[in-house]
């Protein structure tokens, strides 16, 4: 078990083809993911990386794991804060199971390392994002908030 671990757990109503979109496809993510998009062939061993507006990479790593519209796992780094960057790679394992007429997601991000800063900080970005990717989902709006990457970060 890593030393260090966040996992989130939500329904939303939708399909899993639907929200592993809102995972994978980069014009669905801008749109809840602060204008960022993800770059990847989404194929195991491909590289990924998540773009922020002004070409910055935010993060980058790799696909270690995919089976579309059930479970994706990335082996990720955060790469423009150098306290974060310098912890190294830590793994994030989305999990889509249907249940009903919703979708349930669990997100865990996890590092083998202990009290971890990049998992501390993720745990304060995931739930909102999270929320503003179930609000895009089921009402075609994301949350405001979300949509614009924040001036100076």
């Amino acid at each position: 078990m890593a030393d260090s671990r966040f996992v989130y757990v939500t329904y939303i109503r939708t399909t899993p083809e639907k929200l592993w979109q809102g995972l994978t496809d980069s014009e669905f993510i801008r749109r809840y993911w602060c204008g960022t998009t993800q770059e990847s062939t989404w194929q195991a061993g491909s590289a990924w990386r998540i773009m922020i507006p002004d070409g910055r990479v935010a993060d980058g790593g790799e696909v270690v794991e995919i089976e579309p519209h059930k479970r994706l796992v990335l082996k990720w780094r955060n790469e423009f804060v150098p306290e974060l960057r310098a912890e190294g790679f830590s793994k994030l394992t989305y999990e889509l199971e249907v249940v009903g007429e919703s979708v349930k997601l669990t997100v865990i991000h996890e590092m083998d390392k202990p009290e971890s800063k990049l998992i501390g900080a993720v745990s304060q970005g995931w739930p909102h994002l999270l929320a503003s990717l179930k609000s895009l989902l089921e009402t075609g709006e994301s949350l405001l908030e979300t949509r614009t990457w924040p001036e100076g970060a």
